[in-house]
């Protein structure tokens, strides 16, 4: 029983950090697309001629927002890095103790059943 108690911790620490992870990313993708944004502003204020039907967002705009996305990601490499290594010992962690649970449960089973 107290395994389980231990696993469910386990998981929910896992789930924790796996958010704030994702929260990171998100963090991320809403400054690039702010900077962006920004940059499509400044561009677009020089040159007024844009068709009603096109998308607003070029590939350019694309390859824009994918380089301030990696400088981003590289000025929170250290946070980033670190909330993916405790995420990997977690999931690692997580695994050796359901398998600790599995042994266990068979050979409880083993025990209770009648020989033949």
């Amino acid at each position: 029983m107290t395994r389980l108690l231990l696993l469910r911790r386990m998981e929910t620490a896992r789930r924790q950090t796996k958010a704030h992870l994702d929260l990171i990313e998100r963090q991320i993708a809403a400054r690039a697309e702010r900077m962006t944004i920004s940059a499509q502003a400044q561009a677009k204020a020089k040159a007024r001629s844009h068709p009603r039907g096109r998308s607003h967002w070029t590939r350019s705009d694309d390859a824009l927002f994918r380089e301030y996305v990696d400088q981003l990601s590289f000025e929170r490499r250290g946070e980033i890095d670190a909330l993916t290594r405790k995420l990997s010992r977690q999931e690692r962690a997580i695994a050796a103790v359901r398998a600790k649970i599995t042994i266990e449960g068979w050979g409880a089973k083993a025990d209770t059943q009648p020989a033949l």
